[in-house]
């Protein structure tokens, strides 16, 4: 079974974002030393903006790699030179579409007021797929996926509410739940042990995984880590998908793990190591 992880982050400086590893570095040989020990094939980098040459370490990590890296990138949305950048934004070596998650002020600002708006009909033009960390954002992420049902979309992080665990986590579960019937609409299980105070394997987390499981399916929900914001190992994260939930198995299990996202974005990376 190929396993690609949905979600990592390297970088080279900067301070990583509230929940991340407090170092100075991550580096690509650092994360593949990580990936093999746990038997990972392949992983989608999502360049930190806590590191301003985070685009180039990205991109010099999938020239080296081209078998075990992908990268989901992004620009800034209000800056004039960025309206020509989504034509050719797929030609760039291994980039499979654009990922922003608008947390902090400034950034929730640039959406709020539409300063973002102008991306998703080009995006859904130009074939160009986004995720987005829309948890905080619900409604509005209805709202994109109905107004350009072309556009291949991405919801970050389970769709859980960002920061909480247990029950409040699970507070805007029916609004996400009901965004599985757009089909142009699939959800990364990204970060999952981080919503449960439970030890591994984070039973209280079962049945909140299986409902989404059950709306999205499993072309449309697909197994990720986020590892460096997790405290348990990353065979951990692995193996509560792969032992731990009895309804995901045989062909749906290779789709969670990895096939299902290499399809909804294009890339198909080497066979399982």
């Amino acid at each position: 079974m190929r396993i690609i992880d949905a979600q990592v982050h390297i970088w080279s400086a900067g301070t990583p974002s509230v929940n991340h590893r407090p170092v100075s570095s991550f580096s690509a040989d650092e994360l593949l030393a990580e990936m093999d020990a746990a038997g990972i094939d392949a992983a989608i980098i999502h360049p930190p903006g806590w590191d301003p040459d985070c685009d180039a370490i990205a991109a010099a990590a999938q020239r080296a790699h081209p078998d075990r890296f992908a990268i989901l990138g992004s620009f800034p949305p209000d800056k004039p030179e960025s309206r020509g950048l989504i034509d050719g934004w797929l030609t760039q070596p291994g980039m499979l579409g654009l990922r922003w998650a608008p947390l902090h002020p400034a950034a929730r600002a640039l959406l709020d007021r539409g300063a973002m708006d102008w991306i998703w009909p080009e995006a859904e033009r130009a074939g160009v797929p986004v995720a987005l960390l829309a948890g905080p954002f619900l409604a509005k992420f209805r709202d994109i996926a109905e107004r350009h049902p072309g556009l291949r979309l991405i919801i970050d992080h389970c769709g859980l509410i960002r920061l909480r665990q247990d029950e409040a986590a699970f507070a805007d579960l029916d609004t996400l739940l009901a965004l599985a019937k757009l089909p142009n609409v699939a959800i990364k299980a990204t970060g999952a042990p981080g919503y449960s105070t439970q030890p591994y394997p984070f039973r209280n987390l079962h049945d909140v995984l299986h409902q989404i499981f059950d709306a999205y399916g499993p072309n449309r929900f697909f197994w990720g880590t986020d590892i460096t914001r997790m405290e348990c190992s990353y065979r951990q994260c692995v193996t509560l998908f792969t032992e731990e939930l009895p309804w995901l198995a045989g062909r749906d299990l290779e789709l969670v793990m990895g096939d299902g996202i290499a399809n909804w974005l294009g890339w198909n990376p080497s066979p399982a190591r």
